[in-house]
């Protein structure tokens, strides 16, 4: 059992966030969604990147680290897309984090990164926001950061994949996801 710190899309806390959290509660892990977004959610990504940028990248980690704070120093960091990236806000801060599980997002490895937890990434191949250049970039980064990388990707997936609300949806690449995540949760 794991403590785990998910964070939302650009969308905002809904649906897709409460039942992967859901997923891993089953699996016996301890999981909080931190609203960063305070109950506002959006319906499209030009809405969401809106709320974003109404609300504030500063005050959103804000709210993020406020989260965590109140968790043990080994919790799990998760991001779905916009989340990853509130997980690299986080990450040299958080210097025991137990691992790392990013889904449809890559953040920026920071250059206080600590030791070598294990990272996790899932993303559609190709994704407009985390194009393969992209991904090999993060996975050289985390890597040269002494940390145990495994990077799965998804030919032909949207970008948000796991979300049966949208047109992304790809439900063999969600469900594998799912899968590859939880036995990753299971070996930390």
């Amino acid at each position: 059992m794991v403590h785990i710190a998910l964070f939302h899309s650009v969308y905002g806390l809904r649906s897709v966030e409460r039942a992967a959290a859901d997923r891993f509660r089953a699996a016996g892990h301890e999981v909080v969604t931190p609203d960063l977004y305070a109950g506002e959610t959006a319906t499209t990504i030009d809405q969401g990147f809106a709320l974003m940028n109404r609300i504030g990248w500063k005050a959103m980690v804000g709210r993020a680290r406020d989260a965590v704070g109140r968790l043990p120093a080994d919790t799990v960091l998760s991001g779905i897309s916009m989340g990853a990236g509130v997980v690299g806000a986080l990450l040299a801060d958080r210097r025991d984090t137990a691992g790392v599980l990013l889904l449809h997002g890559i953040t920026e490895i920071p250059a206080s990164a600590w030791g070598s937890p294990p990272m996790q990434l899932h993303v559609a191949d190709p994704d407009t926001f985390a194009p393969p250049a992209a991904v090999a970039a993060w996975e050289k980064a985390a890597t040269d950061a002494g940390a145990a990388v495994q990077v799965f990707t998804y030919p032909g997936a949207g970008h948000f994949y796991t979300d049966a609300d949208l047109c992304d949806h790809d439900e063999g690449a969600a469900d594998l996801t799912w899968q590859r995540s939880l036995s990753f949760l299971r070996h930390l």
